[in-house]
């Protein structure tokens, strides 16, 4: 059967930058194994595969939709990138009817409802935004700081450790959050496989998220990486999930009481994907009331893939 596909770079607005996510908007009739054969086929940090909403489902709008997430060797319950990129290509195609400048969605995600704000500007999409399905949750404590320096092939001192230790958070996915002492830090670092297999393979995540606490780009507040080997993606080049439990964490960490936190994020520049990321979080009486993640995307392809083995229902 074929099933047609559309790729797109995400959280960007240049082709060949940002992170490339590959689109199926219309799954139905595809197994779980198939999903990851073609996951695996396409081998992009994920794959997204468009199902409509299951009837118990408790998500409510205008627009449902279900959306599997694949990396190239697992499923994952909730990402960034694909939900923020699968919103842009579907109404850009005209699965998905914008509704005046702002249109509001809903998609069915393994976390839970992840609402969606499409922002148009003379009937075309030009970004989106995400409020995450859960709040910030810290996980156990982090590995010891010279043991993570040395798995980063850095030195302790790289690492900024007086007022912001590693921690690890989830808002739907979970990372280790390591914040590094300069831009110096986090271009030299490199992921050593042997270290980072003894130290996280039996740690709440595996995913390691690196920031700085400047940026080289204009107008940007953090500088990131993301390794996550674990999942078949040896550095991202951006990372909405992560981005939203960094905004959590800035968040917590935070003196401010009461308002609306914003940053601006910058990935992907080491591997030549230069990527912007924009995070905000709500603080009500000293607590995190909400978490957003918004970006642009600029679609690069469409095609069709046969896909045997499985008829359409």
């Amino acid at each position: 059967m074929r099933y047609r596909f559309y790729t797109a770079d995400v959280f960007t607005e240049s082709p060949f930058g940002g992170n490339p996510l590959a689109v199926f908007p219309d799954a139905a009739g595809l197994s779980s194994s198939q999903m990851q054969q073609v996951a695996r086929e396409f081998n992009l940090s994920e794959t997204v595969f468009v199902l409509p909403p299951e009837p118990s489902s408790q998500v409510d709008g205008p627009f449902r939709a279900k959306l599997r997430i694949f990396t190239p060797q697992t499923e994952v319950p909730f990402a960034g990138h694909p939900t923020i990129g699968t919103a842009l290509v579907l109404a850009t195609i005209g699965d998905l009817a914008l509704r005046g400048d702002v249109t509001e969605i809903v998609f069915d995600e393994g976390v839970g409802p992840v609402h969606v704000t499409i922002r148009s500007e003379r009937g075309n999409p030009k970004d989106a935004q995400f409020t995450t399905a859960m709040l910030p949750e810290f996980g156990p404590p982090a590995p010891p700081p010279e043991d993570l320096a040395s798995m980063l092939s850095l030195e302790v001192s790289d690492l900024l450790l007086e007022t912001r230790p590693p921690v690890a958070v989830s808002c739907g996915l979970p990372f280790l959050f390591i914040p590094l002492r300069d831009l110096g830090a986090a271009r030299r670092a490199q992921l050593d496989m042997h270290r980072w297999t003894q130290l996280l393979a039996d740690y709440w995540t595996p995913h390691v998220y690196l920031f700085v606490h400047q940026g080289e780009l204009e107008g940007c507040d953090l500088h990131s990486r993301m390794f996550a080997p674990a999942a078949g993606v040896p550095e991202d080049p951006a990372t909405g999930s992560a981005a939203a439990a960094l905004a959590g964490l800035l968040a917590a960490r935070s003196p401010e009481i009461d308002g609306t936190l914003r940053w601006v994020v910058e990935q992907g520049l080491e591997i030549d994907r230069p990527s912007i990321l924009e995070i905000e979080a709500d603080k009500v009486d000293g607590e995190i009331t909400a978490i957003r993640v918004a970006g642009s995307a600029v679609m690069m392809s469409a095609g069709t893939m046969n896909i045997p083995g499985q008829t359409r229902t």
